[in-house]
């Protein structure tokens, strides 16, 4: 299965893929998709990337700040402690009211391409995950024919990376009006006797958006990006209530 390419992919296996397989009717002629019982692979996950189309909906959840490195993205915080996801339970089950991202919702698919000079972006799959099995599930394939439900997932797949697209040109324009700024944050909790600080991520800097030049404001209303860049700050204010989430969880495995 392939699909025209709407912007490049990464290069390593991404977050929670075990494998990057292409998906093929002579390779995989009875494999079906099996119902997803549970996000249990999300667990070991304190950030996961959310696109700009996300951002509405991913702020009323979790705050949303970007990587540090040479290409930051935008990341929806679901924990402060490496390799810890707060809005699982005991059991894999997502927090029923809160928003499932994205990038968790289109595992265990993804487009990739299959060699650097590639022109397409080719419909693959996490080998190792037990959605996809020979003989079982919902059918990928109807002899050679994708069926509607790989027709689905290919049409799934192709939205998020146009939205991948839209937020690589979020994270251009950024950087070209030098909008971020390394990010902190400090909270002071009662009966605690040290603050609590949390470093190692980038936030944009209230104090340089509102020294951009009238022309650069009025070109980020237009384009819609001020609305992205206020979701961002406003989400900000999450860091707290998350800190209580990992406050409470920490205080029960201690008690455990």
């Amino acid at each position: 299965m392939a699909s025209t390419p709407a912007n490049a992919t990464e290069q390593s296996l991404p977050l929670f893929y075990g494998s990057v397989v292409p998906l093929s009717s002579q390779l995989h002629p009875t494999h079906g998709l099996v119902p997803r019982t549970n996000l249990e692979f999300t667990r070991n996950s304190h950030a996961i990337p959310v696109t700009v189309d996300e951002f509405v909906m991913a702020q009323r959840n979790y705050p949303i700040v970007f990587g540090v490195g040479d290409a930051p993205a935008p990341l929806a915080l679901i924990g402060l402690q490496e390799g810890n996801n707060l809005y699982i339970d005991e059991a894999g089950n997502w927090d029923v009211n809160s928003y499932v991202p994205a990038f968790v919702r289109r595992h265990p698919f993804m487009l990739a391409r299959l060699s650097p000079d590639s022109e397409e972006l080719s419909l693959c799959f996490d080998e190792t995950s037990p959605q996809i099995v020979a003989g079982a599930g919902e059918p990928l394939f109807n002899g050679a024919e994708p069926t509607e439900t790989t027709k689905q997932v290919l049409a799934f797949c192709e939205q998020f990376e146009q939205a991948v697209f839209r937020t690589r040109a979020f994270m251009d324009e950024l950087n070209k009006l030098d909008l971020l700024m390394d990010g902190e944050v400090t909270i002071q909790r009662d009966g605690l006797s040290e603050p609590a600080v949390y470093r190692g991520f980038r936030m944009v800097s209230e104090e340089k958006l509102q020294a951009l030049r009238g022309d650069q404001a009025r070109k980020l209303v237009q384009s819609g990006m001020m609305g992205l860049i206020y979701a961002h700050l406003f989400s900000l204010s999450l860091i707290s209530p998350l800190f209580e989430r990992q406050f409470a969880f920490t205080q029960a495995q201690t008690k455990a």
